[in-house]
């Protein structure tokens, strides 16, 4: 997982400044996979600050130029990828297509919704990456359909170490627009969170499925 150190502060503030991330410091929140988290990160609401948006989708294009050379399509995750991927396929002026997280369950029963063809290189967009796994079954259907893909750019990581090795495994190139020990230094830099919240926030991403009990 790499990342531009200046884009990823910036990015950091943002988030923070536009509420897309929210830290709690009285009660955590519950994620679907039932971990217990005093973060929170909804990156939709940047599609809701022009200001905002513009900078994301010019930094997702120029990660994508800066690092994979020649690309032939860019698809979006379902939901979170579909919007910000469709905003860096006009943004390079290359087809965009989207993958669902399971078929359609009518009609053509598509998981690829839109024109690719087998060979292409394709890159990967994703607005958040946890442990990676959404986004990887994402990767993987476009290579069943014999797209190459070259990797995925997303607009933030929380830095877990299985993120890391799930995108190993997988051989998928993984960079970000800003990264969870960013946003720990913006936030504690802009008076967000004290000393003992940071280390609440830290002891957490070391152990996030029992930080419950640091609560």
């Amino acid at each position: 997982m790499q990342n531009n150190k200046e884009t990823a502060l910036k990015v950091a503030e943002f988030l923070l400044q536009i509420k897309a991330i929210k830290l709690s410091k009285k009660e955590s929140f519950q994620w679907a996979s039932g971990w217990h988290s005093p973060i929170y990160c909804d990156n939709r609401r940047t599609l809701s600050f022009p200001k905002v948006r513009t900078f994301i989708r010019q930094k997702y294009a120029e990660t994508i130029q800066e690092n994979f050379g020649q690309v032939d399509v860019i698809a979006g995750v379902a939901t979170g990828g579909i919007a910000q991927g469709a905003l860096v396929a006009q943004e390079l002026e290359l087809p965009f297509i989207y993958v669902r997280s399971s078929s359609k369950g009518h009609g053509l029963q598509n998981l690829i919704e839109g024109e690719v063809e087998a060979g292409q290189r394709v890159v990967v967009i994703e607005d958040l990456i946890s442990t990676g796994m959404s986004s990887l079954n994402a990767v993987q259907a476009l290579r069943e359909k014999g797209c190459h893909v070259v990797g995925m750019v997303a607009i933030f990581t929380y830095n877990f170490e299985l993120a890391k090795n799930n995108f190993q495994k997988y051989k998928c190139p993984l960079y970000t627009l800003s990264d969870y020990h960013s946003l720990i230094e913006v936030a504690a830099e802009k008076g967000y969170i004290n000393q003992e919240d940071i280390s609440s926030l830290k002891s957490w991403r070391e152990d996030p499925a029992n930080w419950k009990v640091y609560v």
